[in-house]
């Protein structure tokens, strides 16, 4: 902005008439403004996540498919975790890895977190993959691993974006991602392995609320409330939903009694919710590919839970 002794130059100089000196100021105002707004533009865009987007996280389920079975131990294990950690890092989260032991099984959970603030809120979710399709209509397959698009990958995609569009100033979150949760009735195996290490070692967290989002990426998505949900925050999740359009994915009926990595939390006393489409078809079969995830099912999950901690931090 041009200061008072260059604003008297202006008005003062000897050979300008008025009118050129009224025009002159009319441009430096109009520069001032111009310059103004794309600092301004700049600062914002530095300061302001992007958008949750849905197709953006079905690259990401595509991604992890892509890297093959996530199987505890396996080589895409390995590298989807360590692509996980790049993630975080790059959307600017602090990230560790929480290693334990269960069943003589080593557990590696990825914890995300913007500062040493202690969560109110914690979204999950696994990010391992099964070891038998068992549930393969063909035989000959129940011996091979899962792809684990929908039941693995989806969750994931969804709290990657979560990562991306998070507005920094949000309600303390910390995103988890669970390992070993998928490989219950399997000799030396249960299922939620992951989560109850992470319970165990984090016996002093107390958020206000645990929320796993698992098989959320199904093009025909059909969430139900999960009946050993906390009832209060699964309402207010699904009142969100609504309130979005979203009330034909976030179906207002109870239906489905599951165990899944909100149950330690239950177990430890916190309330916790799962999200979570059980009447997937390719549950544990070779089908639970990419191509039967939509980013319209990822969408409206990642948009309502966004929402859902906008509202909680309004509310503090």
């Amino acid at each position: 902005m041009p200061s008072a002794p260059c604003v008297t130059w202006i008005l003062t100089f000897p050979n300008m008439n008025k009118r050129s000196q009224i025009y002159i100021l009319v441009i430096a105002a109009l520069l001032v403004v111009v310059i103004s707004w794309y600092g301004y533009s700049f600062w914002l865009d530095s300061v302001t996540p992007d958008p949750f987007s849905g197709e953006r996280a079905l690259a990401d389920v595509q991604t992890q498919v892509a890297f093959g079975p996530r199987t505890p131990g396996s080589e895409g294990h390995a590298q989807v975790q360590t692509w996980i950690v790049s993630e975080l890092e790059a959307a600017g989260w602090i990230v560790e890895i929480q290693s334990s032991e269960r069943m003589g099984h080593p557990i590696e959970n990825i914890v995300a977190r913007r500062d040493d603030e202690a969560p109110q809120i914690l979204l999950g979710a696994h990010y391992d993959t099964r070891f038998f399709a068992d549930n393969d209509p063909a035989p000959k397959n129940h011996d091979q691993p899962v792809p684990g698009a929908n039941d693995g990958a989806s969750g994931v995609a969804v709290l990657l974006e979560m990562a991306r569009a998070l507005p920094k100033e949000s309600v303390p979150t910390w995103l988890v991602f669970f390992d070993a949760e998928d490989n219950g009735r399997i000799d030396g195996w249960d299922w939620i392995l992951g989560s109850r290490a992470f319970v165990q070692q984090n016996p002093s967290l107390a958020p206000r609320a645990v929320v796993i989002v698992d098989m959320v990426g199904d093009a025909d998505l059909n969430l139900y409330k999960e009946r050993n949900s906390t009832p209060a925050i699964r309402d207010e999740i699904w009142a969100v939903a609504a309130d979005l359009g979203y009330g034909n994915v976030f179906i207002d009926q109870e239906k489905y009694s599951m165990e899944d990595d909100h149950t330690p939390f239950l177990e430890a006393g916190l309330p916790a919710v799962d999200i979570i489409d059980f009447d997937y078809p390719y549950w544990h079969t070779l089908e639970d590919t990419p191509d039967k995830v939509s980013a319209t099912s990822l969408q409206a999950v990642g948009a309502t839970l966004l929402e859902w901690i906008a509202q909680q931090n309004r509310q503090r």
